[in-house]
Protein backbone atom coordinates (compact mmCIF):
# COMPACT_ATOMS: atom_id res chain seq x y z
CA UNK A 1 0.00 0.00 0.00
CA UNK A 2 1.47 3.62 -0.77
CA UNK A 3 0.85 6.47 1.45
CA UNK A 4 -0.38 9.83 0.59
CA UNK A 5 3.80 11.06 0.46
CA UNK A 6 4.21 8.17 -2.02
CA UNK A 7 1.52 8.89 -4.67
CA UNK A 8 1.99 12.46 -4.63
CA UNK A 9 5.56 11.89 -5.59
CA UNK A 10 4.28 9.20 -8.22
CA UNK A 11 1.79 11.99 -9.18
CA UNK A 12 4.89 14.69 -9.35
CA UNK A 13 7.07 11.77 -11.56
CA UNK A 14 4.73 11.11 -14.06
CA UNK A 15 3.95 14.77 -14.89
CA UNK A 16 7.33 15.19 -15.29
CA UNK A 17 7.60 12.15 -17.16
CA UNK A 18 4.74 13.42 -19.40
CA UNK A 19 6.42 16.83 -20.20
CA UNK A 20 9.70 15.25 -20.69
CA UNK A 21 8.00 13.05 -23.44
CA UNK A 22 6.04 15.83 -24.62
CA UNK A 23 9.61 17.82 -25.00
CA UNK A 24 10.55 15.12 -27.88
CA UNK A 25 13.14 13.23 -25.67
CA UNK A 26 11.95 9.84 -27.01
CA UNK A 27 12.62 9.02 -30.58
CA UNK A 28 12.03 5.10 -30.74
CA UNK A 29 10.25 4.18 -33.60
CA UNK A 30 6.50 4.55 -33.18
CA UNK A 31 6.77 6.44 -29.91
CA UNK A 32 6.13 9.80 -32.10
CA UNK A 33 2.30 9.13 -31.47
CA UNK A 34 3.02 8.01 -27.67
CA UNK A 35 4.14 11.70 -27.27
CA UNK A 36 1.39 13.39 -29.37
CA UNK A 37 -1.12 10.88 -27.20
CA UNK A 38 0.42 13.05 -24.03
CA UNK A 39 -0.54 16.39 -25.25
CA UNK A 40 -4.26 14.93 -25.78
CA UNK A 41 -6.88 17.20 -23.19
CA UNK A 42 -7.74 16.20 -20.34
CA UNK A 43 -11.13 18.15 -20.72
CA UNK A 44 -13.68 15.91 -21.12
CA UNK A 45 -17.26 15.78 -21.63
CA UNK A 46 -19.91 13.64 -19.66
CA UNK A 47 -20.14 11.54 -22.93
CA UNK A 48 -16.62 11.00 -23.39
CA UNK A 49 -16.30 9.25 -20.31
CA UNK A 50 -17.88 5.62 -19.71
CA UNK A 51 -20.08 5.51 -17.00
CA UNK A 52 -22.21 2.31 -15.53
CA UNK A 53 -25.50 2.82 -16.70
CA UNK A 54 -27.25 1.58 -13.48
CA UNK A 55 -25.41 3.58 -11.18
CA UNK A 56 -23.99 6.85 -13.25
CA UNK A 57 -20.81 6.30 -11.58
CA UNK A 58 -17.30 6.30 -13.84
CA UNK A 59 -15.25 2.72 -14.46
CA UNK A 60 -18.19 1.06 -12.27
CA UNK A 61 -17.42 2.74 -8.98
CA UNK A 62 -13.52 2.10 -8.92
CA UNK A 63 -10.78 3.54 -7.26
CA UNK A 64 -8.93 5.04 -10.49
CA UNK A 65 -5.69 6.12 -7.81
CA UNK A 66 -5.74 2.38 -7.07
CA UNK A 67 -4.61 1.23 -10.03
CA UNK A 68 -1.53 2.65 -10.01
CA UNK A 69 -0.51 2.09 -5.95
CA UNK A 70 -2.37 -1.01 -5.14
CA UNK A 71 -2.21 -4.64 -6.22
CA UNK A 72 -4.99 -4.92 -6.99
CA UNK A 73 -7.59 -1.79 -8.27
CA UNK A 74 -10.04 -0.99 -5.15
CA UNK A 75 -13.79 -0.49 -5.15
CA UNK A 76 -14.19 2.94 -4.21
CA UNK A 77 -17.38 4.72 -1.50
CA UNK A 78 -19.63 7.29 -2.26
CA UNK A 79 -18.78 9.17 0.88
CA UNK A 80 -15.15 9.80 -1.34
CA UNK A 81 -16.58 11.31 -4.15
CA UNK A 82 -14.84 13.42 -6.68
CA UNK A 83 -16.82 15.28 -9.88
CA UNK A 84 -14.56 14.99 -13.05
CA UNK A 85 -15.77 15.69 -16.34
CA UNK A 86 -19.50 15.96 -15.34
CA UNK A 87 -19.41 12.72 -14.05
CA UNK A 88 -19.10 11.20 -10.22
CA UNK A 89 -15.97 9.34 -9.31
CA UNK A 90 -15.44 6.95 -6.57
CA UNK A 91 -12.23 6.83 -3.98
CA UNK A 92 -11.29 4.08 -1.40
CA UNK A 93 -9.73 6.62 1.08
CA UNK A 94 -9.88 10.57 0.77
CA UNK A 95 -6.21 10.54 0.58
CA UNK A 96 -6.87 8.66 -3.11
CA UNK A 97 -9.54 11.34 -3.56
CA UNK A 98 -7.05 14.53 -3.00
CA UNK A 99 -4.60 12.89 -5.22
CA UNK A 100 -6.93 12.55 -7.99
CA UNK A 101 -8.23 16.21 -7.71
CA UNK A 102 -5.08 16.99 -8.05
CA UNK A 103 -4.29 15.68 -11.17
CA UNK A 104 -7.23 13.74 -12.87
CA UNK A 105 -5.46 13.03 -16.07
CA UNK A 106 -2.44 11.21 -14.47
CA UNK A 107 -5.16 8.55 -12.87
CA UNK A 108 -7.67 8.45 -15.17
CA UNK A 109 -8.49 6.08 -17.76
CA UNK A 110 -7.42 7.01 -21.11
CA UNK A 111 -9.93 6.99 -23.93
CA UNK A 112 -12.34 7.65 -20.82
CA UNK A 113 -12.50 4.60 -20.27
CA UNK A 114 -13.43 2.75 -23.62
CA UNK A 115 -11.75 -0.14 -25.02
CA UNK A 116 -8.53 0.75 -26.14
CA UNK A 117 -8.13 -2.39 -28.84
CA UNK A 118 -11.88 -1.77 -30.09
CA UNK A 119 -10.71 2.08 -30.88
CA UNK A 120 -8.05 0.72 -32.44
CA UNK A 121 -10.05 -1.21 -34.93
CA UNK A 122 -12.50 1.83 -35.24
CA UNK A 123 -15.39 1.31 -33.23
CA UNK A 124 -16.31 1.81 -29.08
CA UNK A 125 -17.11 -0.50 -26.79
CA UNK A 126 -17.58 0.04 -22.90
CA UNK A 127 -14.20 -0.86 -21.05
CA UNK A 128 -13.87 -2.82 -18.18
CA UNK A 129 -12.16 -1.81 -15.20
CA UNK A 130 -11.61 -5.23 -14.10
CA UNK A 131 -9.22 -5.90 -17.59
CA UNK A 132 -6.95 -3.32 -17.85
CA UNK A 133 -3.14 -2.43 -18.05
CA UNK A 134 -0.71 0.29 -17.15
CA UNK A 135 1.09 1.31 -19.99
CA UNK A 136 3.33 4.26 -20.67
CA UNK A 137 2.17 6.11 -17.38
CA UNK A 138 -1.37 5.91 -18.33
CA UNK A 139 -4.70 3.36 -17.58
CA UNK A 140 -5.87 1.22 -20.60
CA UNK A 141 -9.48 -0.47 -20.48
CA UNK A 142 -10.40 -3.34 -22.33
CA UNK A 143 -13.53 -5.20 -23.38
CA UNK A 144 -12.28 -8.66 -23.12
CA UNK A 145 -9.04 -10.19 -22.02
CA UNK A 146 -8.73 -11.33 -25.56
CA UNK A 147 -8.29 -7.79 -26.64
CA UNK A 148 -6.15 -6.90 -23.75
CA UNK A 149 -3.47 -10.04 -24.97
CA UNK A 150 -3.50 -8.53 -28.44
CA UNK A 151 -2.71 -5.19 -27.07
CA UNK A 152 0.12 -6.53 -24.68
CA UNK A 153 1.08 -8.26 -27.83
CA UNK A 154 2.11 -5.35 -29.96
CA UNK A 155 1.29 -2.32 -27.70
CA UNK A 156 2.62 0.56 -29.68
CA UNK A 157 1.00 -0.46 -32.87
CA UNK A 158 -2.18 -0.72 -31.54
CA UNK A 159 -2.05 2.88 -29.29
CA UNK A 160 -0.74 4.30 -32.55
CA UNK A 161 -4.17 2.92 -34.10
CA UNK A 162 -5.99 4.15 -31.81
CA UNK A 163 -4.67 7.73 -31.33
CA UNK A 164 -5.34 8.06 -34.52
CA UNK A 165 -9.10 7.05 -34.47
CA UNK A 166 -10.01 8.66 -31.31
CA UNK A 167 -10.77 11.44 -32.75
CA UNK A 168 -13.70 10.64 -35.28
CA UNK A 169 -14.49 8.29 -32.83
CA UNK A 170 -14.98 10.98 -29.93
CA UNK A 171 -16.76 13.74 -32.71
CA UNK A 172 -19.14 10.84 -32.66
CA UNK A 173 -19.60 10.86 -29.04
CA UNK A 174 -20.13 14.43 -29.10
CA UNK A 175 -22.47 14.70 -31.79
CA UNK A 176 -24.53 11.93 -30.55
Amino acid sequence: MMGQTGKQRFTVWTIAAWLVLAGGVMSAPGESTLVQARGESVSWLPDEIVVNRLTGVAIDGMDPVSFFTEPEPAKGRRDFMFIWGGVPWYFSSEANRQVFAAAPGVYAPRFGGYGLASIARGFLSEGNPRIHTIFFGRLYLFYSSGNRQAFLASPVEMLEEAVAGWPDLRADLIKN
